[in-house]
């Protein structure tokens, strides 16, 4: 009898202070919500300028990402909806260019972003909302919260928190004026794991009722993708975010239906799997197959290894090459470690490599997370060949290029194939392709290493589909 007593009273102590728990939280939501002006704000329109920065695009691993400037940005809000409508209008920083991000921008590129909330909308996309100030406390109050108090660096914060789309707590920092300072969450990436995704607020502003930052700063990955200084708010704009115009099915849609990706064979034993926006290149060696190129995400990489086995069976996948280490080009290289096999990349990657491919991925664990596979990196310094006495394949180190600290090329002697990523395109259907200071280094080196190329494949294939003839491309340009 006692014991039940005991249980029944510290049952109701729990309930107690689960009520209790409660209340501070909404306590703490409710206060802020009045203090930021977010209570009836059914949207906000902001608008500033300030830098971008090209996520996963680095000169060299653990650099900031490249850097551009935004001469203008805007973003509408319906937190109702909830939809938001975002512009940019972006131009170079850095001249010359370095690192990648589709350098260099001539003159001015505009982008836009439209977020229409539902069931199919990505979370990382939905946090573009629920991470603003007045959206991170709708969003807290919203959702089953919990709250608690920290002290950093002497300054105390009521932490609120909640669980995000894809199982990942999303923090919020309010500082004792009853302001967001910072919201912080993780989100998974293919290349990094578990990624930390944060946004910091400073310089409050009261906008008409209500208190928005002047100065956002997000960063990903550790490094800024984006700071702004905010110039103009309006709350309770007229808003109107029309969906984007429907597109066609990606080209990587295969590899998430469990299609065959297309393919073709450009000589005996190499095989081009097409698809992505970015190809791989699939070699068949004696006893193993080899892989160049693993981009995308962990889907892609996975329908490549099934491609590159129907098209070379009852082989193991031996290595796989990587060109160089922006997320484009290697966000695929986990599941090719799950196989076992071997990166060989330059050696500026060796430790990278090492690094990132076995961090921890539980917000959406992939086989190589359940394998626990160690990563085997094989590094380049200026020259590798990979042959087993009748397929060749020589990789060469792009000296001073300024795309990558770590760009390798593959070259082919018996066939006479160049293989080549981000640097240069072949002739358009106007003219000579377009060369800058990536392509005019490139050009360089195979002059300087006195390849005798017949062809070359650029890593994102032509439109045309078709190998380019190294002699037209060369005339094309006024050298040959």
């Amino acid at each position: 009898m006692l014991k039940r007593q005991i249980a029944t009273i510290g049952l109701t102590i729990l309930l107690i202070h689960g009520v209790t728990a409660q209340d501070a939280t909404r306590d703490v939501v409710a206060t802020a919500s009045k203090a930021m002006g977010a209570d009836g704000l059914r949207t906000l329109e902001y608008s500033g300028s300030g830098f971008d920065f090209a996520f996963g695009q680095a000169y060299a691993p653990g650099e900031a990402w490249p850097k551009f400037t935004v001469k203008s940005y805007t973003r509408s809000i319906d937190f109702e909806r909830p939809a938001s409508l975002a512009t940019r209008v972006r131009t170079q920083f850095e001249n010359p260019p370095r690192g990648g991000g589709l350098q260099p921008i001539n003159g001015e590129q505009t982008q836009t972003q439209t977020i229409i909330g539902s069931g199919n909308t990505p979370w990382a996309q939905q946090l573009e909302i629920w991470m603003t100030p007045q959206g991170f406390l709708k969003a807290a109050a919203s959702r089953s919260s919990t709250s608690r108090a920290q002290t950093i660096s002497g300054k105390r914060y009521s932490v609120v928190t909640f669980t995000g789309d894809n199982k990942a707590p999303v923090s919020g920092y309010i500082n004792d004026q009853n302001l967001v300072e910072r919201v912080e969450t993780r989100l998974d990436s293919p290349m990094l794991g578990d990624m930390t995704f944060e946004a910091v607020y400073s310089d409050y502003k009261d906008f008409n009722g209500v208190k928005f930052p002047t100065h956002i700063v997000q960063r990903q990955g550790g490094a800024p993708i984006l700071d702004l200084t905010i110039s103009d708010v309006k709350p309770n704009a007229s808003v109107t975010i029309q969906p984007p115009a429907a597109g066609g099915q990606p080209a990587a849609a295969a590899a998430s239906t469990g299609a065959s990706l297309p393919t073709e064979k450009v000589a005996d034993g190499v095989y081009l799997i097409l698809g992505a926006g970015a190809i791989s290149v699939a070699f068949d060696f004696k006893d193993y197959a080899v892989v160049m190129e693993a981009p995308a995400n962990e889907t892609r990489g996975e329908a490549v290894i099934a491609e590159t086995k129907r098209l070379i069976p009852n082989k193991p996948i031996r290595y796989v090459i990587n060109t160089h280490h922006h997320f484009d080009h290697s966000s695929g290289l986990r599941p090719f470690v799950a196989e076992g096999a071997t990166v060989v990349t330059h050696q500026v990657n060796k430790s990278y490599y090492e690094k990132v491919l076995a961090a921890p991925r539980t917000l959406n664990p992939d086989r190589l997370q359940q394998a626990t596979k160690k990563v085997v990196v094989d590094a380049v310094d200026d020259k590798k060949v990979l042959t087993d006495g009748g397929q060749v394949i020589e990789l060469y180190h792009m000296r001073e290029n300024r795309h990558n600290a770590g760009v390798l090329v593959a070259y082919l002697p018996k066939q006479k194939l160049l293989i080549q990523a981000d640097m240069m395109g072949g002739p358009t259907p106007n003219g000579p392709p377009p060369v800058n200071v990536y392509g005019e280094n490139f050009l360089t080196n195979v002059s300087r290493l006195k390849l005798d190329v017949n062809r070359m494949i650029p890593i994102h294939y032509p439109a045309d589909a078709k190998p380019i003839l190294w002699a037209d491309l060369l005339r094309s340009l006024g050298r040959a």
